[in-house]
This record gives structure tokens, sequence and C-alpha cells, in this order.
């Protein structure tokens, strides 16, 4: 499609207004918007009009935590960067931040490059990278430096997975104070990894096997040690700390206190820690094992305070941390031993719908939706406001929403390429219409008219809340 696109009669939400207005797309880009009836809209001329009455007009999602493809416990994850940036635009996300592994003893570069190959030319919308951190050493610190110049403005680390991505403490703050430097922000995944191996150990010495024992060793109170530790390492550093798919209540208090102390220290969530608890996990006959990854699930109490974080603002970010693995055939590998179940789950569709399910149960409001799932993740990650908001200048990355329509989702419906839905039967009110990617229609009337290749790499600058 090109030529100018004119989307007529919406209510066009983003995290700062709600307005009925009509959008002019004009080269893929937002050209202006004019409230609806005016003489302003009126002169709107285009060559294409989507009759947007009764519907919402939002940003494309960004999804700033995706693993599309990754290896884990001996397997990959399911999802191609083809299929999964697929299903995200069938769930209305047009930006996806992926994670780059450096494996240890390898250069950054080196995976930077590696997942440069995998996603290139696959994608059905926009990407970008953030760089897992394995191995920190002097030669690592200095490619640091120059991976900022270049776009992959975020760096993760692991206080978890020893043997695999883990970082020590040293290891961790020599990263900060790099990133302190350079501009880059660190993602943690906190969870005390050392301690939790030693409880796994001894779960797996009692005979407790069953993918429930996988969120009782994992304790939250490792979690929020973590977190703690993680903040003071930061601040010790003088860096900024994004800290990844926060799933405690006493993880959300580290970061509360964080804030309160005016410490530049940012936290996620995911739908999973929102919608689904320690039930799914002791879910029989290894049901269970789809709901296995870290941090775990919790039990249903901590969701009350996930959604006041949300609402305090001590939480930015809902993410998914889409990381799917078959039932049949990977999660599976875990039978007899839950330490061995692949961690993960996929939602990459799901999340602007659920979210938009927690705005029609009153947890939060349409522009708060807009805010955790849109326009934040695009600046905490250096997008905006190319990504993240409908304005002039903007990327047209446009979802047309119908918030009155039902559904019910399901594996059988959905476009991961999975053989589970972590929220199968569960009903939702609102849903995806149509989907733009740069002013181009990816799905158009709930059909897929999008391509591999039309998603193109994007270059990030520094996290816009810094000076």
């Amino acid at each position: 499609m090109t030529g100018r696109t004119v989307i007529r009669g919406g209510l066009v939400i983003t995290a700062s207004d709600e307005i009925h207005a009509d959008v002019l797309i004009e080269d893929g880009r937002i050209a202006a918007l004019a409230a609806t009836g005016t003489p302003a809209a009126d002169a709107f001329t285009a060559e294409h009009t989507i009759d947007a009455t009764g519907k919402y007009v939002i940003p494309g999602g960004v999804d700033a935590h995706t693993h599309m493809e990754l290896p884990f416990g001996g397997t990959f994850a399911s999802d191609t960067f083809e299929t999964g940036t697929r299903a995200a635009a069938w769930g209305g996300t047009t930006t996806i931040v992926d994670f780059a592994v450096q494996s240890v003893g390898h250069s950054l570069r080196e995976g930077l490059d590696a997942w440069h190959a995998k996603a290139e030319g696959n994608c059905a919308i926009d990407y970008g990278f953030h760089m897992i951190v394995s191995d920190v050493n002097q030669e690592t610190l200095k490619e640091m430096d120059l991976l900022v110049e270049e776009g992959v403005t975020s760096f993760k680390q692991f206080m978890a997975y020893p043997g695999v991505f883990y970082s020590d403490d040293g290891q961790i703050l020599r990263a900060m104070q790099r990133s302190a430097e350079n501009g880059g922000l660190i993602m943690m995944h906190a969870e005390n990894g050392i301690a939790i191996d030693v409880l796994v150990e001894q779960a797996l010495a009692r005979g407790e096997t069953d993918p429930r024992y996988h969120g009782e060793v994992r304790k939250a109170l490792l979690e929020a040690e973590a977190t703690h530790r993680a903040i003071r390492l930061a601040q010790v550093a003088g860096a900024p700390l994004y800290v990844v798919h926060v799933s405690a209540m006493e993880a959300v208090a580290e970061l509360a206190r964080a804030r309160d102390e005016g410490l530049p220290v940012f936290g996620e969530t995911c739908p999973q820690y929102l919608f689904l608890s320690t039930d799914n996990l002791a879910e029989p006959d290894f049901e269970g094992s789809k709901y296995v990854c870290s941090t775990p699930l919790r039990p249903k109490e901590h969701q009350a305070k996930l959604w006041q974080g949300l609402r305090t603002n001590d939480l930015q970010v809902v993410s998914t941390d889409h990381c799917p693995f078959c039932f049949v055939g990977q999660k599976e590998l875990g039978r007899g031993d839950f330490s061995k179940i692949p961690n993960g789950l996929p939602g990459v569709e799901n999340r602007m719908d659920l979210l938009h399910q927690a705005v029609v149960d009153g947890h939060i409001t349409r522009r708060r939706w807009i805010e955790i799932a849109c326009a934040t993740p695009a600046r905490m990650f250096g997008m905006y406001p190319k990504k993240g908001t409908i304005t002039p200048g903007a990327d047209a990355d446009v979802v047309i929403y119908d918030p009155h329509a039902e559904q019910v989702v399901s594996a059988e419906t959905h476009h991961m390429n999975v053989d589970y839905s972590a929220y199968e039967g569960k009903r939702l009110t609102g849903r995806v219409e149509t989907v733009l990617s740069r002013g181009v229609p990816v799905i158009t009337e709930r059909e897929y008219t999008g391509h591999a290749g039309h998603g193109v790499y994007t270059p990030r600058s520094t996290c816009q809340y810094l000076n």
C-alpha cells in the first residue's frame, strides 16, 4: 500500500490523551491528527480510508522482552523470528526488542551478528536487540561502548543460572560501572541462583520432582534479595537499573523503596504474573510444566501488589518474556525432574488483549494501558516518539482495536508456534482488528496481509528517562 491513508472516526488513545480524531498517514508516518468532524479533519484526502467508528485507534504495542529462537536447556524456543513476529502482529504488537546472546568465551559482536542473521529478512514487524552479557572481561567492557554507539543500548545480566548466563557481583559491578559511563542500561534477572541451586538439589533428593516444586525452590525472598543487591550495586556504580520480569511482592517493595530514595531504578512485570499463579504450576498430569518460567509464578496474593505497582508507577512496563517451548517434546524433557523443564512460556500475541481486559476489570485506565504497553517501553529503550505513540512524525504503527469484541483464548486459534496456550479458555473483551506497521497493513480486518521481511532493524538511543 502506497500513498496516503486516513483513519476516520476512532477514539485515539495515547499515554497522555484520548481524543476522537482522524489520523492522516503519509509515507509510513503519522502526518497529522485532527478532531473528527472539524474542517481540518474533513480536509484530509487519501487513497485509502479506514473506518474506525466505535473503535480505538492506539499505537502499536512495544514488547521490550522477547526470546525468539533462544537456545535453552538443550532445546530452542519454538517461535522463529518469522512466526513470532507474525503472532506479535496478530496481537497488536508492532515492535519487539529481542535478546542477542553472548556465549561464554565469545565476543558480544559474535552474539549480536548471530541474532542479526536469525532476524534479518524474516520479521513481519520492526525489531531491535538488547545484548545478554554472559562473560564480563576487559574486551567485553570495551565492546559495550561500541554497541551503545550503534544503537544496542541495553545489556542484560543474570544473577540466576550458574554455569550458563550467571554473573557474580564483581562482574555485575564492572558492567554497571561501564554503563554509567557509556549511557547504557543494565537489565537484571534478579534471583539468587547460587542459593536456588542448593534448594533444587535438596528438593530433588527428597523426591520432589513435579513442576510445582519449580515455584517452591525459586523463593520470593531470593528474588527480593537479588533485587535489593542489584539496586545497591547499581547505586555504588552510579548506574541506572531495569529489573526484568518482577513477580514477587517483596521485590516490588525493594523497587518502591529505591524509587522513593530517588534512584534511577525501573521494574517490568509480565502478563503471566498478573493473570496466572502457583495454582497453574500445580496442575496435575505434568500440565504444570506449561507454566514453568523464571522468575516463577507466585501465589495469587502477589497479583494485587503487582497491579498496585503498575498503578503507582513502581512498575513501569509490561513485557511478555515470550519464550515458548512446546509441551510435547520440549516441556516433557523435565518429566521426573522439574529442573530440566525448559523455562519460558508463550505470550507475545496475548499481551495487548490481556491488558485491555485489565482496563475492563478496573485494574488500570485506558491511558495507563497504552503507557505500560507502548509509550514507556519505547521511552525506556530509546525509541520514542518514533514508536509508542500517535503523533505527527511518529512511525505509522497503528492498531484499530475493537473494545467490544469478545474472544476466547486458545491454542486452536493463536498464531504462536507452540502447542498450548498459557491462557487456554480465558474469555476476553477486546480484540485487534487491523494493524499497520509503518503505514503498511499487516493485519487487515482479522486477516494476515503482512509478510516476512517487512520488519526492519531499529537502532535505539539511550534510555529516555535519564539525563
